[in-house]
Formats: C-alpha cells, structure tokens, sequence
C-alpha cells in the first residue's frame, strides 16, 4: 500500500516522491471521474440560511390579520405613509442588534446592504456633516480587511474608490497597518468592518482592536467606519452570547472624542427571512439627522408593516436570544461537520488550514497557496459550486490563491455531507498538480 494512505501516521504531500504523487494521483482522479458520473448538483456558494431555518420564522407572517392589528403602539396605521425613521418598536428592536439607542435608530428596508451602498453614495455627493464631497475629490480610498466580505468590496469598488487590503489577524484587522495607512494619507477615508464572527473568518474584534479603531489619527477628518454587525446574534456555541461580546463603536467613538466617526449596520435577513426582513443603521445624533434629511428627499418610509411582524414576532433581546439558539441548534451540526470532515479527509496532505468559528455563517478554508481557484474549478465541474476563489480580495485576486469561502448553512446534511467529500477530494487534486508541476 501507498506509504501517504496507510493506516499509520500519513506522510504530507510535500514528503512524496515524483512516482508516490503519480500513484496516488491517479487513484484520486479515479475517484474523482466516478463522482462526476454521479451527475452531483450541489451548492455551498452562499451563506444562505437553510428551509428548516426558514420555517422558524413562518408564523410571522400571519400577525396581521385585521386593520386594528395594523396599527403600531403609537397609534399608526402601518398600512398608510410615513414615519420616515421606522415605527418606535421596530427601532426599539433593531437597536438591540445594533447596540445602541432608538433615538440612533433608521429602521429601513429588507437590506443592510443598500443602506451601506446608500451611505456610501451619500458621502460621495454630498459629504458628511460639512466635509467636501468625496466625489469632488481626485481620489478616494478605501481600507478592505481580509480575508473579508465581497459584496463590501464591490460596493467601494464599483464607486470608483481603490480598495486597499489589510491583513486580518485574530483579534480584528491588523491596526498597525491600519494606523499607517489611515494617518499618512487624507485620500484613505474609511474603512469595512464586520466586527463579530467575521465574514469569513469567524474573528470577533478585541476590546483593543475596537479601541484603536475609535480612537485612529487618521489623516482624513471624516473618516469613517462603517460597522456591519451582521452576526451579532449568530452564536453557534451555547456559552457564544456571554463570552464573544464586542465594545461598542459608538461609544468607544466618543470617548476617543470622535463621536461622528461611525455608522452601524444590522439585519434580520439571517435571523427571519432574508428579503423579507428589516434593516437599520445607527449613527450619532448629528449623522441621524442629515441622514434623515437626505433620506426623505428618496422616500417617505419603509414597510412599516413589516416592521410591526418583526417587532411583535421577535420582541426584544430574550425574544431574539430564544429565536436565535433554535437556528443554533440546526446550524451546529453542519459547522461540526465541516470541521469533521476536513480533519478527516485533510489528514496528512499538509498546507491546509480552517477557521473553526463560534458563530456566523461561514468557514474560513486556507489550500496550499496557488491551489484555490483549480479546488474550486474541479470542485464546480464535479456538481458542487463554491464561492469563488479570491472573492474574499478586493477584485476577486487573492495574491496567494489559497483562500476558499466555506457555506455550510443551505444544505441539509445529508447533502453537506456529499459535497465536503467532493471538496476534500478536488483540493487534494488540485494540491498534488502542482506538486507534480513542480517536480
């Protein structure tokens, strides 16, 4: 037998001899040739939450069934205009996941995301609180932990911004890069940030991370963080809601006597149904009201309706904690299950690492540097279709071609099971290619 597959401690990849590649390439391909024939259709792409997810949240949508229960505890009719900022228990509710006050509230519609892309638009027409408009400018920048979120960096990106990586570490980014970058140069002028279980990396900031953050000497006068907590809730571990807390920006923002410098996000659209949810941001009183100024030139207000089913349905912090330990409770098993399945099929290959989170949605995958994108080629050509390679880097271009995005949350487990196999298969594949090329 193949001394890299016996039974006793499994030599690395790396260790192989040019004819000990070849044997087990072969072996592998034909592996991987029987599961293709298998006709597999297969998706980790996205962080989707999964139907038995979905079907938490269902009784929701029966809460309105009348013109009185339409009405919100101020006495409005939800059906009818107004209300620009969100209906008083719709801001009650998101201000607990946004970890601040009502009055700080914007309670908007079913996305965090056109709230970030809105508030990026903003700054680049009109300024903040006085500040020239970053269109005006001849360049903007714009800082990009990562490994990080994609859809942030195609926000910036397709603003015209130039998105600059930062390392993450694992406590939060890498603040001495972000200190230099921030106070040698006013172009930098914010600066992404997923401050809990992070995409994809699973990191959650340190009190000292969240501090220098406050408190940065950036160059650029309005600076700013945008703060998409959007795993505040997301615990896969049941002591996760005591122990991974995060300071609070704003507060922290105005110890540092930075009180402006900030601006929140937050969704339901992981914790009920996304595109059907509610999002929000907080800010400092003086953005609120400009931001409420600009707003209501774009729109009278949200769904308030569907403001009132989240309020009523979820409640408050014990009514979201209680919702959110059922999603733990059908998440945990495929979360074990990847990290199972990985140490399992990985053992001995070598040049592998994962991110092993205590909440969120997704699997931080390192493959031997130059392998990512051929993984994630043979992985689709196989049935199984992953978020691509380097989509985790500003531009889709990860320098070391090692990053995979790994979303175990859609498919039911049986399926999750099937697909981490073929995974596990076309990085090995994928590994051993170029070993051999570098023979």
């Amino acid at each position: 037998m193949h001394r890299g597959l016996g039974k006793g401690i499994a030599m690395a990849y790396a260790d192989l001899t040019e004819g000990e590649l070849e044997s087990l390439q072969a072996q592998l391909q034909a592996e991987y040739g029987a599961v293709k024939a298998k006709g597999l259709a297969l998706n980790m792409a996205r962080g989707k939450p999964g139907a038995d997810q979905l079907d938490l949240s269902l009784p929701m949508l029966a809460m309105l069934a009348t013109a009185d229960d339409c009405r919100a505890e101020d006495g409005t009719d939800c059906r009818n205009y107004g209300v620009l900022e969100g209906i008083p228990e719709a801001r009650r509710l998101m201000a607990v996941l946004l970890d601040d006050t009502p009055e700080n509230v914007i309670v908007g519609g079913n996305s965090s995301l056109t709230l970030m892309h809105d508030t990026i638009a903003r700054f680049l027409d009109f300024g903040t609180l006085g500040s020239v408009p970053w269109a005006a400018l001849d360049e903007v920048k714009w800082l990009c932990p990562v490994p990080g979120y994609d859809r942030h960096f195609a926000i910036t990106e397709a603003f015209g911004l130039q998105n600059i990586p930062v390392p993450m570490t694992g406590e939060g980014p890498d603040m001495d890069a972000v200190e230099a970058l921030a106070a040698a140069d006013p172009a930098v002028k914010g600066i992404w940030c997923v401050p809990k279980y992070s995409n994809p990396g699973g990191v959650t900031y340190s009190d000292e991370v969240v501090r220098r953050l406050a408190a940065l000497p950036a160059a650029a006068a309005d600076f700013c963080i945008m703060w998409d907590n959007a795993y505040a809730v997301h615990h896969l571990s049941d002591d996760a809601a005591e122990q991974d807390t995060v300071l609070d920006i704003g507060e922290a923002c105005r110890q540092a006597g930075n009180p402006d410098r900030y601006v929140k996000f937050a969704s339901t659209s992981k914790v009920t149904l996304p595109g059907a949810g509610i999002a929000a941001l907080a800010a400092s009183p003086a953005n609120i009201a400009e931001m409420k100024q600009r707003m209501a030139v774009a729109t009278i207000s949200g769904d308030k309706l569907n403001q009132l089913r989240h309020a009523r349905f979820l409640q408050d912090a014990p009514g979201i904690a209680a919702h959110m330990a059922r999603h733990a409770a059908i998440l945990r098993p495929k979360f074990q299950l990847v990290d199972r399945k990985l140490a399992e099929g990985l053992a001995g290959v070598g040049e592998c690492s994962w991110s092993k989170p205590r909440g969120g949605y997704f699997v931080s995958f390192d493959a031997p540097t130059g392998t990512a994108a051929r993984a994630v080629q043979l992985a689709r050509e196989a049935g199984v279709v992953m978020t691509g390679a380097g989509a985790t880097w500003p531009g889709g271009c990860d320098p070391q071609d090692s990053n995979i995005r790994i979303a175990p949350t859609l498919p039911p487990l049986e399926e999750l099971d099937a697909a981490l196999d073929v995974f596990v298969l076309c990085v090995k594949l994928a590994y051993l290619e170029k070993l051999l090329d570098q023979k």
